[in-house]
């Protein structure tokens, strides 16, 4: 009798989760993951006999199954609590901060952007040419830890090594653990006024030191707080102004046309992603004019995402500011876009990015 019940319990869960995963429109996004999600593969006899569209198929009902995310807290609760791992879905969470569990470093992926960043230089570069890396935050979180973290002395000598051709300007003994947000991999840009005004003078020009603190009237959750699938206090997004950056003028080139923007986009900081108010995110090109500048110095800066929140300080000190991403456009093109005649350039990287480098084109 135990065993007709527990057959019947169990079919009728089978067919009402059958049926809700029928009837449930599909997603196409993970808000807590900031990550697409998948979508049902195309049947034809081709897939199916190769194996892949089961492969797709079992993705899709992965990604599409009923209550995801409450069942994704039910497993990293359990995983945690009960089981007592020390991470969940490879993150960690040390001294208050959510972290990702680094992998080695992959010298082929340095030399691939130690020879981009020769060639960009050798090509454009008519002015000095300097070189600084973002360490991730586990530089500061995991030392002396349980945690096993990359070798990020070994990393930056190894990158200075392939690119003797720039200056590198270390800022590893300015940063600690606060000055990166608790949730979310990026730093804080309130923080990091120390690393700007010292990148300024290492190349030669001043910014101002004051600045007032605004903060964004929503809770910021990173990208690690979705993925860990775990209860954890939200961080305070702080943008930093001043009477120089208020008239700064900034224009946006990414779809080819020039378009006037904002420093701080609000309508982005009630977006997906808060991080993206820093010069609206994920941007090709942007050209930062600053009609205070004490000097005509002129700047270019290839970056990734965290030199969105470091630009907007660092251009105090210059005329013109302007910021290339090379992960979003060709750099066979760059020519299209920025006048590097009388640019100093600075090539600033994180590690994460450079060490999966072939992102960058």
């Amino acid at each position: 009798m135990k065993s007709k019940i527990t057959t019947f319990v169990f079919a009728i869960v089978l067919f009402v989760t059958s049926a809700i995963c029928i009837v449930k429109p599909s997603g196409s996004y993970s808000e807590s993951e900031r990550r697409p999600l998948e979508k049902m593969p195309a049947f034809t006899a081709e897939k199916v006999f190769d194996g892949t569209f089961m492969t797709g198929f079992e993705k899709y009902a992965t990604d599409q199954f009923p209550a995801r995310d409450f069942l994704r807290g039910v497993k990293a609760a359990f995983v945690t609590d009960v089981l007592m791992k020390k991470d969940n879905n490879s993150l960690f969470v040390k001294d208050g901060h959510i972290s990702k569990l680094d992998g080695s470093i992959n010298e082929s992926m340095l030399d691939y952007a130690a020879t981009l960043f020769e060639r960009l230089a050798a090509k454009h570069a008519k002015g000095k040419v300097y070189f600084s890396i973002v360490p991730d935050k586990n530089l500061y979180l995991t030392e002396n830890s349980i945690y096993p973290s990359m070798d990020y002395t070994a990393f930056i000598e190894s990158m200075k090594q392939k690119t003797p051709f720039m200056e590198y300007v270390d800022i590893t003994h300015l940063l600690d653990i606060d000055d990166y947000y608790k949730t979310d991999t990026h730093w804080r840009q309130e923080k990091i006024a120390p690393v700007a005004a010292f990148l300024a003078n290492t190349m030669g020009t001043v910014i101002p030191a004051e600045y007032t603190e605004n903060e964004v009237e929503r809770d910021f959750y990173g990208v690690y707080h979705g993925q860990l699938a775990l209860p954890f206090e939200a961080d305070k997004m702080v943008y930093l102004t001043n009477s120089v950056i208020d008239q700064f003028n900034v224009t946006y080139l990414s779809t080819g046309e020039a378009v006037r923007g904002d420093v701080y986009n609000m309508k982005k900081a009630m977006g997906r992603d808060m991080y993206e108010m820093f010069l609206s995110g994920s941007e090709s090109v942007v050209v930062i004019e600053n009609p205070m500048a004490e000097n005509t110095k002129e700047l270019v800066i290839f970056r990734d995402s965290y030199a969105s929140s470091l630009a907007p300080l660092l251009a105090q000190g210059y005329k013109k500011t302007t910021l290339v991403d090379i992960r979003y456009m060709q750099s066979a093109f760059l020519e299209n876009y920025v006048d590097f005649s009388s640019c100093d350039v600075l090539f600033l990287y994180s590690t994460s990015v450079l060490n999966t480098s072939t992102s960058m084109k």
